[in-house]
Order: C-alpha cells, then sequence, then structure tokens
C-alpha cells in the first residue's frame, strides 16, 4: 500500500481524535464551574433520566399506547440522532461539550448551523421528544420541558463568550435562530 503524501489529510478516526481534544475538563472545574461544568453535569443527568420506564403507566390503568404513534416518536428519536452526527461532524475541532468554547475554535456557520445556532440542542430535544412521544409518558414529556429550560440556559452562556471569541457572531446572531425557529423560549435573536 502506499503512504500518504501530504500530511494534512486526516483519517476519519484522527479527525474524530482532533475533535476530543482540548475541551478543556479538569476536577478543579467540576468543582467550582469554571468553563460551565455544571450546564454539563445536568445535561447528562437529563439525557440519562431518559432511560427511565414511562410513567404514569399506562398498561396500570388498561391502556395501551398506540402503535403508529410510538412509531412516530421513535422516528423522531432517529432523525434527532442522525441531526447530531450531522452537527457533530460539521464542527470538528471546534466541538465542546462544555458552554464555553474553545478559545481557538473557527466560528462554524455552514450545514447545520445555517439554520440555527445550536442545532446539537435542537437534535437532543428531537431525541428528547421522540422518546417522549413514543412511550406516552408524562415523566418523558417533564424531562423534554427541564431540557429546553437547560438547553436554553447553556446556550445563552455559550453565547456571551462567542460573542467576545468572534465579532462577526452578533450578525449571525441576529440572522439565525437559537435552537427551534419561531418557538420564542428557544429562538432568540436580539
Amino acid at each position: 500500500m502506499a503512504s500518504m503524501s501530504n500530511s494534512s489529510k486526516q483519517s476519519p478516526a484522527e479527525s474524530l481524535g482532533m475533535a476530543f481534544s482540548g475541551w478543556g475538563l479538569s476536577w478543579g472545574g467540576w468543582l467550582d464551574n469554571r468553563q460551565g461544568e455544571w450546564w454539563l453535569l445536568a445535561q447528562i443527568i437529563l439525557i440519562a433520566a431518559h432511560l427511565l420506564p414511562p410513567w404514569p403507566s399506562l398498561e396500570r390503568w388498561g391502556y395501551r399506547w398506540p402503535l403508529p404513534i410510538t412509531i412516530f416518536g421513535a422516528c423522531l428519536f432517529c432523525v434527532g440522532v442522525l441531526l447530531v452526527v450531522q452537527a457533530f461532524w460539521r464542527l470538528g475541532a471546534s466541538l465542546s461539550p462544555l458552554p464555553d468554547p474553545k478559545p481557538a475554535a473557527a466560528l462554524v456557520t455552514m450545514g447545520a448551523y445555517r439554520r440555527c445556532r445550536h442545532p446539537l440542542y435542537q437534535a437532543l430535544l428531537l431525541c428528547s421528544a421522540g422518546v417522549a412521544v413514543a412511550l406516552g409518558s408524562l415523566l418523558h414529556v417533564a424531562l423534554f420541558l427541564a431540557l429546553c429550560l437547560l438547553l436554553r440556559g447553556k446556550a445563552r452562556r455559550e453565547e456571551r463568550k462567542l460573542i467576545i471569541l468572534h465579532p462577526e457572531y452578533s450578525a449571525y446572531r441576529a440572522s439565525t435562530a437559537a435552537i427551534i425557529p419561531g418557538f420564542p423560549l428557544l429562538d432568540w435573536r436580539s
């Protein structure tokens, strides 16, 4: 096999490795929230809570959730997963789970970032809504609403830092929806 003569070309594995590097996670940050680690922790807890069984159990009341609605919810979830992958891939080395962006991160406004400023959050909410619809669970509806509030707060913190790092972010922010276009809680453009 011929070796690559151009060192600038990276394999998908190398590209993925670069995306996970430089996140800035530290034990001190987990203790004092210096880069928004508590936002990340709350997000992880809410996402993991989606693994809880439906509550209240409809079967306990002798009711069975309709299969077409379950399938629709599963499809929403799958579309959300695909959108997560797309947004994740587009960010590349700028990806960070923390609300504070990497200092040298490029501002990404193409692809999924053309339709909204936080497509990863949009995709997570789509996954959460899919789970709530598929299960017909009030608990999961509450988890969806809590995730909406949490991601709004995390995005707002992130944007305060992005405006400092990228002066052009203000114009992008004014013209592009935040998370869900037209939904006042999740679309602020000022």
